[in-house]
């Protein structure tokens, strides 16, 4: 299957679910939710491997806020069953990964993918509110 081919199957059910999906000029799926820009990451090598992504949502300003942010992002991903928050350069990002028996089995956990996402995302802006004592 190809990266086109797969990224179609997944604004195909986009679509049907009320998203107004877009692919991207690397050839992911990009849509938005609830304000929040998301990403489904494409692999044409492993087209089993489901990748949903929110990028970018809290950025780094300062050492201070790095070491933080690290701690919260640990603590998000221990806390929430199958979301991983992560720091990538001067952002965070929360990911759901799954690998799945045949690339359509990923519809059957999509809502509750975005859910973990979102759980995770609480969770750690919860966790920096902490840390920083507000």
């Amino acid at each position: 299957m190809t990266k086109s081919e797969l990224a179609a199957r997944y604004t195909d059910f986009l679509t049907d679910q009320g998203f107004r999906p877009e692919i991207d000029k690397d050839g992911d799926v990009k849509f938005l939710f609830e304000g929040g820009l998301y990403y489904i990451l494409v692999s044409e090598k492993d087209p089993e491997f489901f990748r949903l992504v929110y990028p970018n949502f809290w950025e780094i300003e300062s050492d201070e806020e790095k070491m933080k942010a690290t701690i919260a992002a640990s603590f998000a991903t221990a806390d929430t069953k199958v979301a991983k928050v992560i720091l990538v350069g001067n952002n965070v990002w929360a990911s759901v990964e799954s690998f799945f028996e045949s690339p359509d089995h990923f519809k059957g956990v999509f809502r509750r993918s975005i859910s973990a996402i979102r759980t995770a995302v609480s969770s750690f802006r919860d966790n920096m509110k902490q840390l920083s004592g507000v």
